[in-house]
């Protein structure tokens, strides 16, 4: 797997979503990390905003996420493209609009319209975040961005197309293991685990994910390994996740925090990423 050059990343799909936790700003750090090995299959149990598929470009991928609202935009921007193209430049950047817009219950909605709520939301919402409460209602306030870039046309064909060579499956992490064989790439990029006692994100999903799923998750891990996979983790510097993965390759990299209300709180901190292999 080896780097892409300069004229390869200017063709290459971006995120198309804002996500907690990105791997944009990551990647050239990654570079040295990923396996250098040629590889049949890629797995993402917590795809978010997609940064590592849309930057390795697998030819065969299978993409997971409990997000029921982000699989339904990935699902509609590979099938439905140019329907969602169309209901996208009817959305206002206006406080009052977006609001409505909030209020409505995705279920109601075609997949379309469901996926481009998503996306409208996203693009104009406070700080770019999505997140929900425990009844699962996206509860971000509006963003007021002079002109958010709420249709990428471009991008997101490039999206939809790199979409086209995957599987993509709205559930648990640990369906990855269903698909997973010796030779498989897996990226694991889940909600890290708190650096502090008061350090917390409300989620993209309205679950939690404490100890008892990270324990859970490292189980997993240990059974992607026991199947072949080469497999790699990020997640947060900390003693508990550097005791979950004891005994396998831990290495430090830092990262901005960009999705804090505070800005002297959004410098460079230390996360791991695990791999077991070199």
């Amino acid at each position: 797997m080896n780097a892409v050059s300069v004229t390869e990343k200017q063709i290459l799909p971006r995120p198309p979503v804002k996500w907690a936790g990105g791997k944009s700003q990551l990647l050239e750090q990654f570079e040295l990390l990923f396996p250098r090995t040629e590889y049949s299959l890629y797995l993402e149990p917590f795809v978010g905003g997609g940064a590592v598929f849309f930057h390795l470009q697998p030819e065969k991928a299978v993409l997971i996420d409990s997000s029921e609202e982000l699989i339904n935009f990935y699902l509609t921007v590979r099938n439905h493209l140019e329907e969602l193209l169309i209901d996208l430049r009817k959305h206002e950047n206006k406080a009052e609009y977006y609001y409505r817009i909030r209020a409505l219950n995705p279920e109601e909605l075609s997949p379309v319209g469901r996926a481009s709520r998503f996306l409208y939301l996203n693009k104009t919402g406070y700080n770019g975040l999505w997140r929900v409460n425990r009844q699962g209602k996206h509860n971000v306030p509006f963003g007021r961005y002079k002109n958010p870039k709420i249709v990428d046309e471009p991008n997101l064909r490039l999206v939809s197309e790199a979409l086209k060579r995957a599987e993509i499956i709205c559930g648990d992490f640990s369906l990855a293991l269903d698909h997973a064989k010796a030779g498989a790439i897996v990226y694991l990029d889940p909600p890290y685990h708190p650096v502090s006692a008061t350090a917390s994100f409300t989620s993209y999903t309205a679950e939690n994910f404490g100890e008892e799923e990270q324990k859970r998750l490292a189980e997993v891990f240990r059974e992607l390994d026991r199947k072949g996979c080469l497999v790699m983790l990020s997640n947060s510097d900390t003693e508990f996740v550097r005791g979950l993965y004891s005994g396998y390759n831990i290495t430090t990299v830092h990262a901005k925090r960009a999705i804090n209300c505070r800005a002297d709180r959004r410098g460079p901190v230390k996360e791991l990423v695990i791999r077991n292999y070199s």
